[in-house]
């Protein structure tokens, strides 16, 4: 249950965490949303689990680590045709293809160029073998279509039948044409004003758009596939919410996920959680485990201590049972709600450093609960393969602004673990929270996912600092090529998520499948 602001607080001032009614979820139970909308949930796993259950669901030993993400499974088609001569008139299309022979050359061609892109790509991808198809009786008779998320469609030449069956399988559908990178393709000439604007001047087929085209780089189905499969690994996840789901200033924010994400958000109240701490705490061979990775952390690289040391080992003891949690539930993910109170109490522990491990060994794990902005941090750890950083942010100014909050993961880049001094919470001045030093000129991504989940910002930055201001802890001052002014009238919601690197590209295109607009700010 969330804490209550302190009579007569301005609940502006509780910026950080969801203190008061502003946060509690909406009317609407879980059971009954989900089957008014028919949207399926995996079954209660949670329900009366006991620390001895979820050591067992575990395996008892070793400390569980997340599942990797699926891979997408793409189904690369050629379309083509073999003319016929005919005398004194037109007989055949433009294009490179024109013989059965040049069409199992493509094939060859096509193949090889799959194999490369799956040996280089950082997301796990799967190919099926590429099917040449002549009609759309041919494409509907293939026998692994139902196995595919992701169409590739090699528009050489035939019927622009073939180009409508393969958007109305309902799968994602990826046009890709030739121009210089082989023998030229017929849709390379015609693809827009005879099928996407079906001979008008503007879009006119629903399911796919202008972005759905590539012409000639292998790179740019890159990234189109990593997007998907980010939106893969994202829809139909599950989440662990500590006290409950909640949305800063948005009270039906765990709805909007449900409906938008599909979402499956499994609730651990903080009166099952108590039992569970206790029964932990009672168990050597746990609490060794605790003592002993705290050691093993301290003593890492880059590492300095400025708390006391038995705030570290509560800290690694949650992590232990939020591991043993989302194990048991199925779920890669997992967030804190009332973290700046309830769970101070029932735990006598922050849950900042026990979100930076995790984030650090691969789970998606946030405070706060926030699910105006969670999805876009699955979302991005998804499709990126590294962690996201969700934060607060100020007020854009002279070209800087500042994030900043009382957790982070270290493994940003998703590979090299971040110097980091581990203090207190901020807020409270109490427990282990880790200041992350992420480093000066690292090129980042901002998503900025406003309350109603109909548009998300993005903005490109840089980061000038990793300063230590009297505010959360891991904080960083960033740098960015957009006018304040702008930026301080488009920036919605408030939780911002930041990733390393670049792919602003990669989630435009895969908020467009939700739908949910992405505007960016250049």
């Amino acid at each position: 249950m969330a804490d209550r602001e302190p009579a007569g607080t301005d609940p502006s001032h509780l910026h950080c965490c969801c203190g008061g009614e502003r946060c509690d979820p909406g009317g609407v139970s879980r059971r009954d949303f989900l089957k008014a909308t028919g949207i399926a949930f995996s079954a209660a796993a949670l329900v009366g689990a006991t620390w001895a259950s979820l050591r067992a669901a575990s395996g008892g030993g070793d400390v569980p680590m997340p599942p990797a993400r699926k891979p997408l499974v793409v189904k690369p088609v050629l379309m083509f045709e073999i003319p016929r001569r005919r005398n004194k008139t037109s007989w055949r299309s433009w294009g490179g293809i024109q013989t059965q022979q040049d069409a199992d050359a493509e094939v060859k061609r096509i193949q090889d160029e799959l194999e490369k892109l799956k040996a280089d790509a950082d997301f796990p991808v799967e190919f099926l073998p590429v099917s040449p198809v002549r009609n759309p009786n041919e494409f509907k008779a293939l026998g692994d279509l139902a196995q595919a998320d992701t169409l590739i469609i090699y528009a050489a030449g035939g019927p622009q039948s073939i180009l409508s069956a393969a958007v109305e399988t309902g799968k994602h559908v990826i046009f890709f044409l030739r121009h210089r990178s082989g023998p030229l393709y017929l849709w390379y000439e015609i693809i827009s004003p005879r099928y996407l604007r079906q001979h008008t001047d503007t879009l006119q087929v629903k399911g796919v758009d202008y972005t759905d085209v590539v012409v000639d780089k292998q790179d740019d189905i890159a990234w189109r596939l990593r997007a998907l499969c980010g939106l893969k690994n994202t829809l139909d996840s599950g989440i662990v919410c500590i006290g409950g789901p909640a949305g800063w200033a948005t009270p039906n924010a765990p709805d909007l996920a449900r409906a938008k994400w599909k979402m499956d958000l499994q609730t651990v109240s903080y009166e099952e959680l108590g039992p569970i701490i206790q029964a932990a705490r009672a168990d050597e061979k746990t609490m060794q485990r605790a003592r002993d990775r705290t050691e093993a952390y301290l003593k890492g690289k880059g590492v300095s201590l400025e708390t006391k040391k038995e705030y570290v080992e509560g800290c690694f003891l949650l992590d232990d049972i939020f591991r043993s949690l989302m194990t048991k539930a199925e779920a890669k993910a997992i967030t804190v709600n009332a973290c700046m109170g309830t769970i101070m109490q029932v735990t006598d522990a922050v849950a900042c450093l026990s979100l930076s491990t995790l984030n650090d060994d691969g789970y998606l794990a946030f405070c706060e609960s926030d699910f105006v902005a969670i999805p876009a941090g699955v979302l991005m750890a998804n499709i990126t393969g590294h962690p996201s950083f969700l934060n607060d942010p100020t007020y854009p100014h002279h070209g800087i602004t500042t994030l900043a909050h009382c957790t982070a993961p270290r493994k940003m880049d998703g590979k090299n673990l971040e110097p980091v001094r581990i203090v207190t919470h901020f807020e409270s001045d109490f427990g282990a929270a880790p200041k992350v030093e992420m480093h000066k000129g690292q090129v980042i991504t901002c998503v900025l996912p406003d309350f109603k989940a109909q548009r998300w910002v993005g903005l490109k930055a840089k980061i000038l600092d990793a300063p230590f201001l009297p505010i959360c802890r891991s904080q960083i001052d960033i740098a960015y090529d957009v006018d304040d002014d702008l930026l301080a009238e488009r920036m919605p919601g408030f939780h911002w998520m930041v990733c390393y690197g670049d792919y602003t590209r990669e989630i435009g295109y895969a908020l467009k499948k939700i739908p949910i607009a992405w505007e960016l700010l250049a």
